[in-house]
């Protein structure tokens, strides 16, 4: 009797531990002990764990940024972005073409800001070609001939084609010898640059007062400034040897001061058309010409 009390203890106690086990799934542990060599298997339910032991990576973290790029967070720096800067329109100011109105030769005006080294002797001489045998020039020689024989300059050339053609070949020569005088033997003797520099800023006085006074003030090779001996000295030798090609006078020296205010004054006016032909090319023909 005892025996069999024995065994239906022995079977309740099996059925309650199955029982536990069935409600309460564990996991186990190895937890090291003091003994050596020796481990102790732990059930450490699941309702044990601390809240840190969860993972935080199962829901991705929200974005901190709108839909315009800009961060939401409010301390989160906002990446710099350079703006483009517009061109500045100021920069063009002043350029000079190689020519005007794709006729006149412009080859002497050099852009506003721009600064040049100085020609050597066979550019002074290329400049001075350019001027003279630039195929405007040949028109612009015919025009002037053309005054010059309506207002009877010279009467003994006469007129119709013959006097045409004296007063033009006359006014061609005369035109060339005071290009390489001016812009190639004299500066090369006194060192100056005889090509013009544009200001291309300020009023429209300011501005026909600097193109006239470039007659009498230049630059020497080392960008200083000088009287302009190049235009007056130049000008002024062109007129005295053209006496050696026209016809005598009573009073030659007449004739000779005329011709030298007439190449100074036209070197004056084209210094002006150089200096206000950007704004014009700017303002009329939309930069163009």
């Amino acid at each position: 009797m005892v025996a069999g009390l024995a065994g239906i203890l022995a079977s309740s106690s099996v059925q309650a531990q199955e029982s536990a086990s069935a409600r309460e799934p564990s996991r186990q542990e190895t937890v090291p002990s003091d003994l050596d060599g020796v481990s102790v298997t732990t059930m450490v339910a699941p309702t044990d764990l601390a809240p840190d032991d969860v993972s935080q990576d199962q829901d991705p973290p929200p974005t901190a940024t709108t839909k315009d790029g800009k961060s939401s967070l409010p301390n989160a720096p906002t990446p710099k972005v350079n703006p483009s800067t517009p061109s500045n329109p100021n920069e063009e100011y002043g350029k000079q073409p190689k020519r005007i109105l794709w006729v006149v030769p412009n080859y002497r005006a050099v852009s506003a800001n721009t600064y040049l080294p100085p020609l050597s002797f066979k550019g002074d001489l290329w400049l001075a070609t350019q001027d003279t045998f630039d195929y405007s020039n040949f028109i612009f020689v015919g025009a002037l001939a053309g005054i010059n024989m309506a207002s009877k300059s010279q009467p003994t050339f006469g007129q119709g084609a013959e006097g045409f053609g004296k007063y033009y070949w006359h006014s061609f020569v005369d035109g060339g010898i005071e290009n390489y005088m001016a812009e190639a033997i004299v500066p090369v003797a006194t060192k100056e640059d005889p090509r013009y520099y544009t200001m291309g800023k300020g009023g429209f006085f300011k501005r026909t007062g600097y193109s006239v006074s470039r007659l009498f003030i230049t630059r020497t090779n080392s960008g200083k400034s000088t009287f302009n001996l190049s235009e007056i000295v130049g000008a002024g030798a062109a007129a005295g040897i053209s006496n050696t090609y026209y016809p005598a006078e009573f009073n030659p020296w007449v004739k000779t001061y005329q011709r030298w205010g007439t190449q100074v004054g036209l070197d004056g006016l084209f210094n002006v058309i150089k200096e206000f032909w950007p704004d014009i090319d700017r303002v009329v023909f939309r930069g163009k010409y």
